[in-house]
């Protein structure tokens, strides 16, 4: 069965609202975060699809086709990757190697295919689903060195979140921390 990972950068309180723009570290251009690079790409190694929510999956397709001069590599890589969407009311994708899923159901029988891990990033509202139904395999978190007090939030109040052991910690030049969790 493929592992569902949830990777999301995130606010030292919590916050993962990317409204903002806060996620560009200390938005300052001097700052070399290509070893977080590095480890995205490991990341990105590692999996051979994406799980999104609607809206969030809208907010993607609307931007990263589009990119001309992506030197990162990310346009080509959500190109050729599968992409999965969760969504009643979404028909046509719209975006090269897409497909539309239903509902949580569909989701569990995607996990019992074949191939390697499967990523959400984003798409709190299917976040917070996954979670409650128990699919979440890993929690990747950048934590990034910022301070919001409001936000979407991975964990809400009143949310019951999942025992979870640490895995792994690293720490990038940039101040970033990267937590992996697996549920206790």
């Amino acid at each position: 069965m493929r592992d569902l990972v949830v990777t999301e950068n995130i606010t030292v309180d919590g916050v993962i609202d990317a409204t903002a723009g806060w996620f560009t570290v200390g938005n300052d251009a001097a700052v070399d975060d290509s070893d977080i690079t590095a480890e995205l790409a490991a990341h990105t190694a590692d999996c051979d699809a994406v799980l999104f929510g609607r809206r969030t999956f809208e907010d993607m397709r609307g931007y990263w086709p589009e990119q001309q001069d992506d030197q990162t590599g990310i346009t080509d890589d959500l190109n050729q990757i599968a992409k999965y969407v969760v969504s009643r009311t979404m028909d046509d994708p719209g975006w090269q190697n897409s497909f539309v899923l239903r509902d949580l159901d569909a989701v569990r029988a995607l996990k019992r295919q074949p191939g390697k891990d499967i990523v959400s990033t984003g798409s709190i509202s299917l976040v917070h689903d996954l979670i409650r139904a128990g699919l979440v395999d890993e929690y990747r978190l950048f934590v990034y060195p910022v301070v919001l007090g409001r936000g979407a939030r991975l964990f809400a109040d009143g949310f019951e979140a999942p025992k979870l052991r640490l895995v792994e910690t690293k720490t990038f030049r940039s101040g970033v921390v990267l937590l992996r969790y697996r549920p206790a």
